[in-house]
């Protein structure tokens, strides 16, 4: 039983030791129908490498959106209100930084309406700050890891952690029509560079991922790649 239990250990370390952030289960909250509308109860479970649940409007047509308006709201919800507004406020520059950065490579990214523009809104649901100290002792002492990666094993996620839950609804920017939504949850990963990070350096690990994997999908379908 314990060769089993370890040897379950290593293959999980040898797997996932290598990510920043892993994707876990969406957490129900009356913040995401609040921000998403009547469009929330028609998200789905999303695919690998998608947002933990999502929805796009099968008549959107997305090929017309060539430009993009980005707009990080910030803090929504109940949740919110245990992260200090100087960390919200810093935590919401990073997101609205790199969502821009990243679709600026796909998109001209701008500031006004227009035919052809899509409105991309997001917010933080909220977000979780890691235990630096306990971090730092569970991911670089071998024992103290293999008994992290043993707790990821049972529960899906490493100890000590941090991470967060954001929500993003695509509109066209000129009629409204919602393009597409979704919700997404993620948290730490199990990679040694991480170890030594400030409380919520997981939390902008996350940021940076959403940030991609938004780009990433939208452009899949306005490029045709993917349909609705």
């Amino acid at each position: 039983m314990h060769t089993a239990v370890g040897l379950t250990a290593v293959m999980v370390l040898l797997v996932t030791g290598c990510s920043t952030t892993q994707r876990v289960t969406v957490r129900d909250e009356p913040g995401i129908c609040a921000f998403l509308g009547e469009v929330c109860h028609e998200l789905q479970p999303g695919a690998r490498g998608e947002a933990g649940l999502r929805w796009v409007n099968p008549t959107s047509g997305p090929t017309q959106y060539h430009q993009v308006i980005v707009e990080v709201v910030g803090f929504f919800g109940t949740d919110a209100s245990k992260v200090p507004p100087v960390d919200q406020e810093r935590l919401t520059a990073l997101f609205q930084q790199s969502l821009t950065e990243v679709l600026a490579t796909k998109y001209q990214v701008v500031e006004q309406p227009a035919p052809g523009t899509m409105q991309l809104q997001v917010v933080i649901l909220d977000a979780e700050a890691a235990t630096p100290g306990l971090r730092s002792v569970s991911m670089v002492i071998p024992q103290a890891r293999l008994l992290g990666t043993g707790y990821y094993a049972a529960s899906g996620r490493y100890p000590f952690v941090g991470g967060g839950q954001a929500a993003f609804k695509a509109t066209d920017a000129v009629t409204g029509q919602v393009l597409g939504a979704g919700v997404d949850r993620r948290v730490g990963g199990g990679a040694i560079q991480t170890a030594a990070q400030w409380q919520w350096g997981d939390a902008e690990n996350v940021i940076k991922a959403w940030a991609q994997q938004l780009a990433d999908g939208i452009y899949a379908y306005t490029s045709g790649a993917r349909k609705p």
